[in-house]
């Protein structure tokens, strides 16, 4: 055999390794409490419009276009967003609400990859305030995948959710 099917036979037994190995799934999310009510909070969380005000990623292109369908605040409003490299190009929209305790929407990213996670904020009281919970989940398909043995998806969007709760609590608290 030549030497180079010897190296080629050896990359793909290594993509099946590192494929086989690989995180299937990833599951991020935050909390932080807020001195206000929950309905207080839930208004402000349950508005794809209000986001704006508190969303790491509206800081990150200020000049994002956006563009929104559906009646915002309930189920089937989507937020359509185009960005810089930091944001990209995708979908937020909102699947299911329960008052005043959950949001729960679907994220598709188009550029600059495709991918769809499925994101939830929840809220309930917490002493005299509101425990708010930002998370996101989804599935690791090949051959992304082989990428998270690289990368930390909870350390990459985890400091974002921390940035963006903190903003809320500000915008809520004032």
């Amino acid at each position: 055999m030549s030497t180079l099917l010897y190296i080629v036979l050896i990359v793909v037994v290594v993509v099946i390794v590192l494929a086989a190995i690989a995180p299937k799934s990833y599951h991020v999310h935050r909390s932080i409490t807020i001195q206000s009510p929950v309905n207080q909070v839930f208004e402000v969380i349950k508005s794809l419009k209000k986001h704006d005000s508190w969303s790491p990623w509206s800081q990150k292109d200020p000049n994002m276009k956006k563009s929104f369908t559906g009646t915002d605040g309930e189920p089937g409003c989507i937020m359509s967003w185009e960005g810089n490299k930091d944001v990209g190009t995708g979908e937020h929209e909102i699947t299911r609400i329960v008052e005043n305790e959950l949001v729960e929407s679907e994220l598709r990213f188009l550029k600059p990859f495709k991918s769809t996670s499925n994101a939830y904020i929840k809220v309930k009281p917490e002493g005299s305030g509101t425990e708010v919970t930002w998370g996101f989940s989804g599935n690791n398909k090949f051959p992304f995948s082989i990428m998270m043995l690289f990368m930390n998806m909870d350390k990459q969007v985890g400091k974002d959710f921390e940035e963006g709760l903190a903003n809320l609590k500000k915008l809520v608290e004032s």
